[in-house]
């Protein structure tokens, strides 16, 4: 069974229609006027090794919103646009140069709700171990990948054959 063949039954097991909501995150803090979320979208890129791992960005310290925070690449959701799997692609087209199609679309996790007003809907996918990636330089300050079991913690740890 392939990583992206594990990923899609996990998905498949665990999906909510719901987004998650975290400790801290029942606060009803808004990024826009009307008091609704501001919907969003992120790439989960999963490496495709023996041992997975996750691509992440570190957001420079000069944005107004998120300054050096450790994020997955992606953006907004802008109205009118094609949906979540098009604005998280975009987004880390644009932030990290991921090109669409270095990624094996493997499903959605849950939504969640950020502290700062965001809706969130993960795109997971599988990349090629080693890929070069091209940070833009006004909005992130490095791309890294830690081990999935790192992401996951112990008792969630996914390896391939």
């Amino acid at each position: 069974m392939t990583l992206a063949d594990r990923l899609r039954a996990a998905l498949a097991a665990t999906h909510d229609e719901g987004p998650v909501l975290l400790s801290g995150d029942l606060r009803d803090i808004s990024a826009d006027s009307d008091g609704a979320p501001m919907p969003a979208a992120v790439v989960v890129a999963v490496t495709d090794r023996p041992s997975p791992g996750v691509i992440l960005t570190q957001r420079t310290d000069s944005l107004r919103r998120h300054a050096g925070q450790i994020a997955f690449p992606g953006g907004r959701i802008d109205p009118g646009a094609a949906g979540a799997t098009a604005a998280a692609l975009r987004g880390a087209r644009g932030e990290i140069g991921l090109q669409p199609d270095a990624v094996e679309l493997v499903g959605v996790a849950d939504r969640y709700r950020t502290i700062t007003g965001f809706e969130v809907q993960p795109v997971v996918g599988v990349i090629a171990p080693g890929l070069a990636f091209v940070p833009q330089p006004e909005e992130v300050a490095a791309v890294f990948e830690v081990p999935l079991g790192f992401v996951l913690g112990p008792a969630n740890h996914v390896e391939t054959s």
